[in-house]
This record gives structure tokens, C-alpha cells and sequence, in this order.
């Protein structure tokens, strides 16, 4: 098989850490995107999200990912440097990964998702690649009608103008022909090289579900919209999209424009004029056309929603109805859901869904053709039709392989239209469309849900990505909206016995987050029900349209109509936001309800049960993201306040002598570490002070940081003098046993005296050296080297007495200080002096702060150990100190 010519080339290199994953999925959907390959975007993003994930997280190397496009699709490539990996597939001499492991996901998916895909080996190297191929697009006759008598031809003007625009890959215009500037007054060089949306007023159509710029990248669209001319009008167009290729490559966008009245032209087949008694049949109700007739030429298959439009539309010419509406079944036929209507408040019924067994009789099932002659007759015949005005409607079933996949009605707004004749035609019309329409909906379904698979992967992604409580929240209500819902409010529930709290609240358009957080403080909260899906919550919308109500009457009897808008209280545009369908989802994490999450639609519209059960996944992974995040914030609140216990409280004040303290634990989340220091009266003008450093970080060594500092505190107050308080604390971390950890310690006892100096008695056991900085900037260690706690049980330590004078200063310091390391180099003893001898003159907080600058700034990382550091100085005389 030859080779795909390789047409594109973009590639991108992630290192081996976690976040490195989303980073590809985000560079794979921005450049198929950018290479006009929306159909594929979903599929390649899963795909890169589980090769890069084996390369970055399970193999531990960096990935090189590289999307080659073709004439084909794209193909994408992960590279990763661990070639001598196992692949658990049968080609590796092995048998097949049982789909509960762990490892070999990607590569099945890659069999499930890619036309072709494979791993290709070098001596440093595994490649993994997988080839997305774009779909076949039918080519030659798209439909062909019989020849016609003059008088059956459809009527235009005299000169029909079809304006041709071409629109890059980009959206914009760069073509605009001599029609397009008779039609909508603009000349070429107004609008080459603007946007198209810039000009289009989409959707034109009513129930039209595809956007303007997914309509540009379909290979085939048709259907009505606006285009607004140089005096702002909206000239509504019936338009014909394809898509094509330069002889380069890039892709464009051809578009053939008539007014809307004249789209016989585009169009393959209409209605005869209206009268045209010679194509009538002799009851007189409307042009004896055949049915098929009326369907050929219909959108591209995938385009569902132009499809189903253009049914309906069909359909009601077919019968000269005044409105028509078509049906789909979800997935268990036992509903039916609205897609496509005309001539009906479509905005307020689409998605809305109705029984396929409405009831008994010949009229309650929508697997039967019916004719009803009035509504009036049998009110709720059809539920649909409520308050529309129309009183006369056949329907009938759409089926395949007699499996119902939908209903097709047409109403008129007179009795007595239709009859079993019309039904059949119907029926015949219908039959010639079924296959098709289930076609298309097949591939949207395909389409949507290989779209929910990367949604719910990157969501996945997001909500792992954090453990604070609000941040989670927030994402989940910005995950939803506007993707799922126009709103959302996510209510939490703190235990069993509390009342759900609505937590947080966003509307897709921000000026209205405000008017729904009021208006949903005064609804009661949902019920906490543990029953999996989503059920509809009426309460909003109730309370919405009965606020709206109020303000209407209120600003109609004060004779001021700006009041229904700007009045107290909910305002119609609030009601407008929430008036539509609400459901409510239980947030359910470790057999327990923690909250809720409600999505809701704007006046009268429903939710897709795809949506739906999209919805239900995310409800389930943001369950469990919001209580590990509660859990989080809960043991890290019982952490720090255990933590903050084990600090020493407020620094005493020492008469004639400065004290300043820096501590820094390591570690996220920790206050406290293996590091800690105390400075603490024992008895009238002594006063006892301490730093020490326990084996290792965290938790464990938090505990004999505890331990430690309340009994030096206890023996030195008991009288104890230094060595003594030192060798009793030993022996009570060698009690400890298994838990025990050694420690370094300098413990020391003050008084300051009558002559401005101090005296310091002070043990250093196996601690770094206390410095003593003198004025003349010289420095020296205040005491000697002796064993370390913990580890022997028999001690014998002495105390060493130092003399402070004026202006002296006594530093202290853990080791986290001295052996702060930049690579090779580290800043030991030596370095510490350096900076010491530069702090002459200084306060002791002066001095405390100069040394941390110099740590922090001596490394670019942040610092891995625990630190403390204890400065003490006498200051001088005020009259020496003035004097200098």
C-alpha cells in the first residue's frame, strides 16, 4: 500500500511530568483544529491522552508527539524513550490485556478508535502511532427531479440573482461576486477578508442545531439563514455550502446564495404555487406531488438537524399544513423526543419528550398512523399541539427494520383537513426518509459520544488537578456551563442532619449570576436523594415566573413600564434564564449524598438525553473530586491546628537583650517539621532558650518536636540545670523505642545583667555551632561539639558559659541553613560565617533576615529541609549607640 504523502507537520516535546498530559491533549485539538479536522478532534485527543499518559506517567520519559497530516486524515505519533517496555498484546507473543488491568488501555483503544495504528521500534526509541482517517463524502448526483409543465415550475423573479461567496479555512471572505453586492450592498473590498459571521444572522432557521462555523467545515450543508445588508436588515438566504480543496491543499468553503423565496433554485424539488389547480388533486387540499418527491435532495447524511429541518418543512408543503414537527425515540423506545418543527414554538418544545404509549385507543400510540379531525374533541390528544391553535393533525410513525425510531406530524389550524389519504401519502413519505434520518442520527449519536469520552477525560484531568474545595466547585459549575446547561448551581451538604447549602452559581452570561443566586436563596434547596440520574426540579421556574408575574403587575399599576425590568426582585430576564427545564443530579461520593448538582435552560427548553447522561458521568467524577477535597481540607485543618500546638507561643520579652526567630518548615501544608526552637522564662531574670533539629521531616518528626520542647520546658522550670534537662530528654526519646528518632539540640540558659551584657550557659549536642558576632565583625563559636540525643543511653554532657557584651550577637541555626545546596556547591559553615561578618551593627532581626535572604538566594529551588534561625543580641548603650 503507498504511503500517505505527508502534506503538514507539527510536533511538540512534553517532559515526564503529570501535567505534561493535558499539555498534548491541548496541542492536539488546537492543530487539527487549525487544520480544519473537527470531525477527528475527539477521537486523537483520547487516543494522545493515553499514549502520552503510558510515556510520561508509566514509562517515566518524556514524549515526543507529532501530528503528520495526509490526503487520507492525520496520523500522530508518541515517541518515548523506554523501548524495551512490554506491550501486552497477542503480536508480543503474549496473550491479551483482560480489560481490568491496569496497563495496555491505550492500545486497546487505539484497535477500538484508529484506522490503522502500530509501534515501531529503534534502538532508543518507541514510536506508537495511529492513523485517523477522514470519512467518504458521496460524490456525483446528489438528487434529480422529473421534467415539469410550465405551469408546475415555482415562481421567481424576473432576475435571479445567486450571489457566490467563497470562505477560507479561516472564516473569512476572500471571494464575493457581482450578485452577493446586488443582493446585500456591499461591494468586494468591504467585506474581503472580514469574518462571514460578521455579516450572517444564524440560525435563520428555527430548531437549527449546527452552528455557522460547524456548518463551513461540513463537506455538504444546505439550509436558510440571514445575511444582514448596509442598512442592517437581515435578507433572509437560502444557502448551499461545499466544501473544496486547492490544488496546495487548503481547504475552503463555496457558498451559493438566493433569497429565501427563491430557494427552488438551490433546492431540488418545492411545493407547486399555491392555486395551481392543474397539479390539484379534486378535494382541492393541496398539489397531488409525490411524496418522495418532496424529500430528494435532502443535507448531507451527518447533518441531522438540517435534515430533520428540512423534513418537516417538506412535509407541511406536502400537505399545505400550517405546521409540522418530527420526533426521534431515545435509545429504549419508550419516549420520544422533539428535534425539528416548523411553523411551532420550536425554541419551547424542542427536546421536550413525550410517551411513545400515550394511552389506549387507536390514538394512543405513535407506532400507528392517526388522524385526528380536532383536537377540541379529545383535549391532550397530542400534548405537543397544546395552545398552538392548531386543531386537525395526522401522524405517523418513522421506522427501520420495524423497529420505531420516530414520528412525523402535520397540523393545520382548521378542522377536518386531513383524512386516511393524506396519512398514507404521510406514511409513504416517511418510509422513503426513515432510513436515512436513523442514519444521521446513528452518526450524531457516534459523534457525541466519541465526544463525551474526551470531555469527560480532560474533566477527569481538571478535577484532579486540585484538592481545595472551592476550586472544585468552581470547575464543575464551569465544566457544565455552557456545554451542558445555559445555568448551574451546585448545592453541597455538609452531613446528614444539614440542610443543602447552595454553594455556587454561574450563568453563561455573567450579568445574570447575580438575579438567579437571589432568586435560588429564595426557593427551598432540592432534596438530598440518593437515586441515580437526573430528575426534573420545577421549583425555579415556578417561583421565577410567579416573581416575574408580581413585578409585571406592580409596574403596571404604578403606570411605569420600566419596572418589570429594573424593579425589586426577580426580573422577566431572570425568569427568561431559568424558565426552562431544571434538573437536578445527586452528587453522590462513598455511599453518601454530599450535594447536588442542578443544571437548567433557558424559557421552555428541555435537555438531550445524551446530555443528560453525560451529566450523570461528570455528577459521579465530581462527587468524588469535591469529597476528596473535603477530606483534604478537613485532616489539613486537624494537621495545622495539632501543628500550631507544637509552636511556642508569643516570643518573651528579654530585658536588655534582642531575640528574633525565623522558622520555615518544608513541605506543603506543614507549619511545623523536624526543626524547632523555643525561648521561654524559667525562673526571675533567667531565661531558657532552645534549637534543635530531629532526624527526618513531617509528621513523625513533628512528634518528638512536640515531646522535646514541653520537656525542656517542664525540667528547666523543675530546676534542672542544662546538662541535666538534656540527658533526662534523652532518655525519654530512647522510651519512645520504635518511634524513637535522634536529635540535635543547643539548649541554653540567660541572664541578662546590670551592665548591659549577658550570660549564656548552653549545651551543644551534636548540634551546628552557636556563632558569636563581635562589633569588631569578628566570629567565632560560642560552644564545643558533644553526642547527639537518642542514641546512647548513658550521657555525660557539660554547659559552656559565654559572655555577650554590647553590640555582641549570638546566632543559632538548624542545618537546613547550612547545607542549603545549588548542585555540587553548598553554603557549610564557611558560607554562613561570610554572611555573619557582614551583620555588624545590626538588630537581631536585621541579622535573622539577612541570613534567610542569603539562603533563599544562594539556590533558584525552594528549600528541601526544615530551617530555624534564633539571633540574639545585646544592643549598646543608648549614648554608645548615639555616639557611633
Amino acid at each position: 500500500m503507498r504511503r500517505p504523502v505527508i502534506t503538514a507537520r507539527a510536533a511538540a516535546t512534553f517532559e515526564p511530568v503529570g501535567r505534561s498530559v493535558a499539555s498534548a491533549r491541548a496541542f492536539v485539538r488546537d492543530t487539527l483544529q487549525g487544520w480544519g479536522f473537527s470531525d477527528i478532534v475527539d477521537d486523537a485527543v483520547v487516543l494522545t491522552s493515553e499514549l502520552v499518559t503510558n510515556a510520561v506517567v508509566h514509562a517515566g520519559t518524556a514524549a515526543e508527539v507529532q501530528c503528520l497530516r495526509n490526503e487520507r486524515g492525520v496520523r500522530v505519533e508518541v515517541a518515548d524513550r523506554y523501548p524495551e517496555r512490554e506491550l501486552p498484546l497477542q503480536s508480543t507473543g503474549r496473550h491479551h490485556a483482560h480489560p481490568d488491568r491496569e496497563g495496555g488501555r491505550g492500545l486497546l483503544l487505539c484497535g477500538a478508535l484508529a484506522s490503522r495504528w502500530g509501534v515501531e521500534y529503534s534502538a532508543t526509541n518507541k514510536h506508537v502511532w495511529f492513523q485517523l482517517d477522514l470519512s467518504e463524502r458521496p460524490a456525483g448526483t446528489r438528487s434529480a427531479g422529473p421534467a415539469l409543465p410550465t405551469v408546475a415550475l415555482p415562481v421567481a423573479d424576473s432576475r435571479v440573482r445567486v450571489a457566490v461567496v467563497q470562505i477560507e479555512s479561516g472564516g473569512t471572505v476572500s471571494s464575493w461576486n457581482d450578485d452577493a453586492q446586488e443582493l446585500f450592498g456591499y461591494a468586494p473590498e468591504q467585506v474581503i477578508g472580514k469574518p462571514l459571521t460578521d455579516l450572517a444572522a444564524w440560525p435563520h432557521t428555527p430548531g437549527t442545531g449546527t452552528g455557522i462555523a460547524e456548518a463551513l467545515q461540513l463537506s455538504r450543508w444546505e439550509g436558510s439563514y440571514g445575511i444582514r445588508d448596509t442598512d442592517g436588515r437581515v435578507v433572509p438566504v437560502y444557502a448551499s455550502h461545499l466544501r473544496v480543496r486547492d490544488a496546495e491543499g487548503e481547504p475552503s468553503t463555496v457558498l451559493l446564495l438566493v433569497r429565501d423565496h427563491e430557494r427552488a433554485v438551490l433546492q431540488t424539488t418545492l411545493r407547486p404555487p399555491a392555486g395551481d389547480s392543474s397539479t390539484a388533486p379534486a378535494d382541492g387540499r393541496g398539489p397531488a406531488a409525490d411524496p418522495f418527491e418532496v424529500f430528494i435532495g435532502s443535507p448531507a447524511p451527518d447533518d441531522l438537524d438540517g435534515l430533520l429541518q428540512r423534513t418537516v418543512e417538506r412535509a407541511r408543503d406536502m400537505l399545505d399544513g400550517d405546521a409540522a414537527y418530527l420526533l426521534l425515540a431515545t435509545d429504549d423506545e419508550t419516549e420520544l423526543e422533539v428535534r425539528a418543527s416548523t411553523g411551532l414554538p420550536s425554541a419551547r418544545q424542542r427536546f421536550a419528550r413525550v410517551p411513545v404509549e400515550a394511552g389506549t385507543g387507536r390514538y394512543g400510540s405513535a407506532r400507528m398512523p392517526a388522524v385526528h379531525e380536532d383536537l377540541t374533541a379529545v383535549p391532550g390528544a397530542v400534548p405537543l399541539l397544546g395552545g398552538t391553535g392548531m386543531r386537525s393533525v395526522v401522524t405517523v410513525p418513522l421506522k427501520v427494520e420495524g423497529r420505531l425510531t420516530g414520528s412525523l406530524g402535520v397540523a393545520a389550524e382548521s378542522s377536518g383537513r386531513y383524512t386516511n389519504e393524506e396519512a398514507l401519502r404521510l406514511q409513504f413519505a416517511a418510509d422513503r426518509i426513515a432510513l436515512a434520518v436513523e442514519r444521521a442520527r446513528l452518526t450524531e449519536l457516534e459523534r457525541l459520544r466519541r465526544g463525551s469520552l474526551s470531555f469527560l477525560v480532560e474533566a477527569s484531568d481538571l478535577l484532579a488537578g486540585t484538592l481545595d474545595r472551592d476550586q472544585t466547585l468552581a470547575l464543575m459549575a464551569q465544566m457544565t456551563v455552557p456545554t451542558l446547561a445555559t445555568w448551574c448551581a451546585v448545592y453541597t451538604v455538609a452531613d446528614q442532619s444539614s440542610e443543602p447549602e447552595l454553594s455556587y452559581v454561574l450563568h453563561e452570561d455573567e450579568d445574570r449570576i447575580d438575579g438567579l443566586k437571589t432568586l435560588l436563596g429564595k426557593v427551598a434547596p432540592p432534596d438530598p436523594v440518593p437515586t441515580p440520574g437526573a430528575r426534573v426540579w420545577t421549583a425555579p421556574s415556578d417561583a421565577a415566573h410567579a416573581a416575574a408575574l408580581r413585578s409585571s403587575l406592580r409596574a403596571v399599576d404604578m403606570g411605569d413600564p420600566s419596572q418589570i425590568t429594573s424593579g425589586p426582585g426577580p426580573s422577566l430576564a431572570t425568569a427568561a434564564a431559568v424558565g426552562g427545564e431544571t434538573v437536578v443530579l445527586p452528587l453522590v461520593a462513598r455511599n453518601r449524598v454530599i450535594g447536588m448538582l442542578t443544571l437548567g435552560k433557558p424559557t421552555e427548553e428541555h435537555f438531550r438525553q445524551e446530555i443528560l447522561e453525560l451529566a450523570e458521568d461528570l455528577s459521579r467524577r465530581a462527587a468524588l473530586a469535591l469529597d476528596n477535597a473535603r477530606l483534604y481540607s478537613e485532616r489539613t485543618a486537624i494537621s495545622q491546628s495539632l501543628q500550631r500546638s507544637l509552636l511556642p507561643p508569643e516570643l518573651p520579652e528579654v530585658p536588655g537583650v534582642e531575640v528574633e526567630v525565623i522558622y520555615r518548615a518544608a513541605g506543603e501544608g506543614n507549619e511545623v517539621g523536624g526543626d524547632f526552637y523555643d525561648v521561654f522564662p524559667i525562673r526571675d531574670e533567667a531565661y531558657g532558650f532552645a534549637i534543635g533539629d530531629v532526624c527526618g521531616t513531617g509528621p513523625e518528626a513533628a512528634a518528638v518536636t512536640g515531646l522535646a520542647r514541653h520537656a525542656l520546658r517542664l525540667l528547666a522550670r523543675e530546676g534542672f540545670g542544662g546538662p541535666a534537662v538534656l540527658e533526662r530528654l534523652n532518655t525519654a526519646i530512647l522510651d519512645e523505642g520504635a518511634r524513637s528518632r535522634f536529635l540535635t539540640l543547643l539548649y541554653g540558659e540567660l541572664w541578662p545583667q546590670q551592665d548591659g551584657s549577658a550570660v549564656l550557659k548552653v549545651v551543644c549536642a551534636g548540634h551546628p555551632l552557636p556563632l558569636r558576632l563581635r562589633q569588631d565583625g569578628s566570629v567565632e563559636p560560642a560552644a564545643e561539639p558533644q553526642p547527639l540525643l537518642g542514641v546512647m543511653d548513658d550521657l555525660e554532657l557539660y554547659e559552656q558559659t559565654v559572655r555577650l557584651d554590647p553590640g555582641d550577637v549570638l546566632l543559632c541555626v538548624t542545618d537546613g541553613v547550612t547545607e542549603r545546596r545549588e548542585g555540587t556547591r553548598m553554603l557549610g559553615d564557611d558560607g554562613l560565617v561570610d554572611v555573619l561578618t557582614t551583620c555588624t551593627g545590626l538588630t537581631a532581626g536585621a541579622v535573622a533576615a539577612r541570613i534567610l535572604r542569603a539562603v533563599e538566594r544562594f539556590a533558584a529551588d525552594s528549600p528541601s529541609d526544615d530551617m530555624a534561625i534564633l539571633a540574639m543580641r545585646v544592643p549598646e548603650p543608648q549614648s554608645a549607640a548615639q555616639d557611633s
